[in-house]
This record gives C-alpha cells, sequence and structure tokens, in this order.
C-alpha cells in the first residue's frame, strides 16, 4: 500500500466518521432511554402529590383555622402589648402581613395539584365502572338470549302435565269409540 493509498484510505475513514457523527444513533426500543442531566433537583411525583394532598386536606379542616387564627392573634397581641425592644412587627403588621400572603401563595398551588390528582383518580375509577357496567350490559345480554333459546326449546319439548292431557284426551277418544268391550258382571264372578 503506497503513501497516496494510505491517504486516500484515511480520508476515507475521516469522512465515515463526519457522517456517524451527523447522523443520530439508533434508537432501541426496547431499552429505556439514558438519563439527561439537567440542573433542576429531582423528586417523586407520587410522593410529592401524596404530601400537596395531606397538606390540602389539613388547610381544609376547622382544626388548622382554630390554629391560624390562635397564631394571628398571638401575634398581633404581642406586637402590641410587649415591651418595644421585644416587638418584632409593628402596628402596619407588614411581617404578619408577608407571612399569610406566602402561607396563600403555597396553599393554593397544593389545593390545585390536589384537586387534579383526586379528578385524575376520579377519571379513572369512572373510566372502570365504564368498562364494568359494559361488562355487566354484555353478560345479562347473553343471559337473556340463552333464557330465549331454552324457553324457545322448552316449547318443542313434552312436558309431563302435555303427556298427561295427551293420555287423558287419548283414553277419552277410546272410550268414544268403545275399544274397550264392556266387561259383563258375570265374567267378574
Amino acid at each position: 500500500m503506497g503513501a497516496a493509498e494510505r491517504a486516500e484510505h484515511r480520508s476515507e475513514a475521516r469522512e465515515r466518521e463526519r457522517e456517524r457523527a451527523h447522523t443520530p444513533p439508533r434508537v432501541r426500543l426496547d431499552l429505556p432511554r439514558p438519563q439527561r442531566r439537567t440542573w433542576l433537583p429531582e423528586y417523586d411525583p407520587e410522593a410529592f402529590g401524596r404530601t400537596s394532598e395531606r397538606i390540602a386536606r389539613f388547610l381544609g379542616t376547622g382544626r388548622f383555622i382554630v390554629w391560624m387564627t390562635v397564631v394571628i392573634i398571638l401575634w398581633v397581641v404581642w406586637n402590641t402589648s410587649a415591651p418595644g425592644h421585644l416587638r418584632f412587627d409593628n402596628y402596619p403588621f407588614i411581617f404578619l402581613t408577608l407571612m399569610l400572603s406566602l402561607q396563600a401563595s403555597y396553599a393554593a398551588p397544593l389545593i390545585l395539584l390536589a384537586q387534579n390528582r383526586q379528578d385524575d383518580r376520579d377519571r379513572v375509577n369512572l373510566e372502570q365502572d365504564r368498562k364494568q357496567n359494559e361488562r355487566s350490559i354484555a353478560d345479562t345480554e347473553y343471559l337473556t338470549r340463552e333464557i330465549a333459546g331454552l324457553r324457545m326449546g322448552l316449547g318443542e319439548v313434552a312436558t309431563r302435565d302435555w303427556i298427561r292431557s295427551e293420555f287423558q284426551e287419548l283414553v277419552k277418544e277410546l272410550e268414544e269409540r268403545r275399544v274397550f268391550p264392556e266387561e259383563s258382571e258375570e265374567r267378574d264372578r
């Protein structure tokens, strides 16, 4: 192999490398995607949702209202009646307003998240109920068809009462024709 051939071979190899670099790698569907690097913290959405539901449930109770009222009353009483050097939030209570705004700004999204999760559960339950109702209707229709088939089949089957009535009619008809001769009383003796 001469120098020219080696140079040509190297240039072809570089060209193939460039083509591979521009071609996306073949994605296999049977393997999970590789993890991407992210700057955001990772969390378990299910655990976060459960926690938000607990908080939303607590925010909707009378206990929360009572505790919130007690804290606000203590806050106002402390900041109006305590000695001046111990007060941390004077009359316009700006810090209290900030705390209540902060609490409200977190409470609203948590409540919405809890409602969305409940809506998702309700949607799944509704879908399961709908499928169960469809199965029940299909089963009922099948049983109705089977019962109708049995009734039609029984209409063609001789029942005990029908056979008895046929025999009674046959006996009456034979008696009318006098197929059986009347036996005299002399024979019985």
